[in-house]
């Protein structure tokens, strides 16, 4: 049988084990799985042990962890399943460091056309939520390393990891982060994200003057971290702003974050400029409301404002988000 098909196979066996992952049998294949040379195979079997929080793997995953490890090109291309395992352990509440200081301190870079690229940016960020998770002392200067890794992804799921120990010894590092800048408006979403979870009243202040940045992603930013947070507090600053800011893209951007809020007042405010403003200002809060697509009295809100304008371009406009 050819190895693809053989692979075929396997997975196919390892995702019938969901309909009872923790039956004798299960826990065999599923040991099995771990213990073998197949990375694809191990992956599979780390993600059901996750998914279930199977605790009685624990020791298989970290063996397989440690076995990967070992030339890891060759043993977990794409460091597929070293990423799953660490996801496994963080998700079983695994109490070791070991695995994740391992994991958040690995790269591999891989060759492809034109270069080398770094297949382990998953296991950095599950690694760092393990090592939060489990109240690692040093957790936060772990995180602060990763605020500076190369790759975007790995500095926004630092953020989240930030913003996920509850620590207000966190707010000046994501305070830091955002003032130094960076080349990936995300990362600063996410740093305004977690202190807007962490400290909401400064940090409120503190995103509202970003909204009026130079630079236009990071104003995006902020708005959308505000909108993110759900605060009340948000709606009046994210009204102001949309209220004086000319740029079209960023008054959108405005709308979205408030209808992100998800609250009465907020909500009454879009619906209000679809009864009453002009064409473009309406299909820009009809647009910004089509979050609310599944919510039948939403929709029927929405649909009665523009049946009483009588506006075919409105009536277009709902067609498209709703």
């Amino acid at each position: 049988m050819p190895k693809s098909r053989a692979l075929e196979d396997t997975l196919a066996v390892l995702n019938r084990l969901r309909d009872d992952p923790t039956s004798a049998a299960a826990l065999a294949q599923l040991r099995q799985a771990l213990a073998g040379k197949s990375s694809h195979a191990a992956a599979k079997a780390a993600q059901i042990a996750g998914e279930f929080e199977i605790s009685a793997l624990v020791s298989d995953l970290v063996a397989a962890f440690e076995r990967f490890m070992v030339n890891p090109v060759k043993s977990d291309p794409n460091c597929r399943a070293k990423a799953a395992i660490a996801d496994a352990l963080y998700r079983i509440g695994h109490d070791d460091e070991g695995v994740f200081l391992r994991g958040i301190h690995h790269r591999q870079l891989e060759p492809v056309y034109g270069g080398r690229v770094d297949t382990a940016i998953d296991l950095r960020a599950a690694s760092a939520l393990g090592l939060v998770r489990m109240n690692y002392a040093d957790a936060l200067v772990e995180l602060a390393d990763l605020l500076a890794d190369p790759e975007p992804r790995v500095r926004a799921a630092a953020a989240q990891a930030i913003a996920y120990s509850g620590s207000d010894h966190g707010v000046p590092l994501l305070r830091l982060k955002v003032l130094s800048g960076d080349d990936d408006s995300s990362v600063i979403s996410e740093c305004l994200a977690g202190l807007l979870r962490l400290a909401p009243a400064s940090s409120l202040l503190f995103t509202a003057r970003l909204l009026d940045s130079s630079n236009a992603s990071v104003s995006e930013a902020a708005a959308l971290a505000l909108g993110g947070s759900r605060l009340p507090e948000a709606f009046g600053v994210l009204r102001q702003w949309w209220e004086r800011t000319a740029d079209v893209a960023l008054r959108r951007t405005a709308l979205l974050a408030i209808a992100m809020l998800r609250r009465d007042e907020p909500l009454d405010f879009l619906v209000s400029l679809i009864a009453e403003e002009n064409g473009p200002t309406a299909r820009e809060a009809i647009a910004a409301l089509a979050m609310y697509r599944h919510d039948d009295t939403v929709r029927q809100r929405v649909r009665d404002c523009i049946d009483r304008r009588k506006d075919v371009d409105l009536r277009a406009a709902f067609a498209d988000a709703f």
